[in-house]
């Protein structure tokens, strides 16, 4: 992690919130099942994980070294489905290199309990509904957030774990209805959960070191503060598309300047609306998002902004292929960009910024497979290379090592973790 000078990369800040790498799911429904009898059995499911990685650029250290175990149940019964998980984090990284990362680093990351997904499930008439927290998943595209607005996400690995294990549950109320060949959904957060970028001096904090960070602001629990929002999708012609609109506290942190180098993340009230669209032509499948943001800040060098921030809305958009190949393998290619409609130049972004991912997997051999992805920037010189190697090594374990490397300019959403390249090893058993 290099230093700056005066005000941390607007262009890498401002960017952090359009991109990610990993699997995405495509939106999720709540697919309730309650002919159920009374006395249907209670299923539980365990996953082990061992995680531990060595960063190699810069000065060399061991960056993870994490346990984590994650338990749920799930059964119902007379109209009534439920569910029970959490999820338990220890990592021992903070004891091989004592006195690597800064204390509060250390107090943030090395143990950690979370409550996953628990919720009950229950109809009322033609209206299913799940309160409770939850996943809610709008998002259908590979490795990339774009409509996928909903959700928190734990940004402490910056965005390399799979995106079962990034998102973070929103304590909701959910409510869908089926008319046809339409489904609509509202949704209500009372107390919303926002992403978690850690703390200053961390692997993937998004300032670089040397920047002096107040304490997050979070918004209270107050009724004004709460995220709300619809969504309707309809298959017509063979092509699945849907159309949203969210009003949120940003998930996101926005970095208020409130002192001469100094920072505090706070979030801000945004609305999006959007759509997806998705269609399987048999030889390939094509999938786009669009996104419109309206009331989100970015850092700008004028000084004359206050708190150093400039409002810009901004177009979100994306397409992409997915093409079966190789046999027994996939080509992913995707397409996206962030154009800003009141550009203002100070922030250091073009007024459209681009990019392109390619994801190429398939199997070599019996229980081994092969993945590599890139996610590149367009305007400039910024990428993120990720080849990983996976093996089935048994019916409930698998094992995948793999390569992280960032690349660009110090300004970069993926340049400014050049020296955060590394190997990594992930062994996980569920049962």
């Amino acid at each position: 992690m290099r230093f700056f000078r005066s005000k941390p990369s607007a262009i890498s800040i401002a960017l952090a919130a359009m991109l990610a790498a990993g699997s995405a799911t495509a939106a999720d429904d709540l697919d309730l099942d309650l002919d159920l009898d009374a006395g249907s059995k209670t299923r539980t499911a365990t996953t082990l994980q061992f995680d531990i990685a060595r960063t190699y650029a810069g000065k060399e250290h061991w960056s993870m070294a994490r346990a984590r175990a994650e338990v749920s149940a799930q059964g119902g019964g007379s109209g009534l489905k439920w569910k029970i998980s959490g999820r338990a984090d220890a990592d021992g990284v903070f004891a091989i290199d004592n006195g690597f990362y800064p204390d509060a680093v250390r107090r943030d990351q090395q143990y950690q309990f979370d409550l996953r997904e628990t919720y009950v499930d229950f109809s009322a008439g033609d209206v299913d509904f799940r309160v409770g927290r939850q996943h809610i998943v709008w998002g259908e595209m590979v490795g990339l957030f774009f409509a996928d607005v909903v959700s928190a996400r734990d940004l402490r690995t910056f965005y390399l774990p799979d995106f079962e294990q990034l998102r973070i549950p929103q304590w909701a109320a959910r409510a869908e209805y089926y008319f046809g060949e339409t489904h609509a959904e509202l949704v209500w957060i009372p107390v919303p959960s926002y992403d978690r970028i850690g703390k200053p001096g961390a692997e993937f904090y998004p300032l670089p070191r040397g920047a002096a960070v107040r304490g997050e602001v979070k918004p209270d629990a107050s009724p004004g503060n709460a995220n709300w929002g619809g969504r309707v999708s309809r298959l017509i012609a063979g092509w699945d598309v849907s159309g949203f609109y969210y009003r949120s506290m940003d998930v996101a942190q926005t970095f208020y300047v409130v002192g001469p180098n100094e920072f505090q993340p706070r979030h801000d009230r945004i609305s999006q609306f959007g759509g997806t669209l998705a269609k399987d032509f048999g030889e390939f499948v094509l999938k786009g998002e669009v996104v419109h943001t309206r009331g989100r800040q970015f850092l700008t060098a004028d000084p004359t902004a206050p708190n150093g921030l400039v409002g810009q809305d901004t177009l979100d958009y994306v397409m992409g292929v997915d093409i079966p190949a190789f046999d027994d393998g996939r080509i992913n290619i995707q397409y996206f960009a962030r154009r800003a409609a009141n550009h203002e130049p100070a922030t250091g972004l073009d007024r459209t910024e681009e990019g392109a991912s390619i994801l190429v997997g398939t199997r070599i051999a019996s229980g081994w497979e092969t993945e590599a992805l890139l996610v590149s920037m367009l305007n400039r010189t910024d990428y993120m290379f990720r080849p990983k190697l996976k093996w089935a090594a048994g019916k409930n374990l698998k094992l995948t090592f793999g390569v992280d490397v960032f690349g660009g300019k110090q300004n970069g959403l993926f340049g400014r973790y050049d020296d955060s390249d590394r190997v990594y090893t992930e062994a996980r058993w569920s049962f």
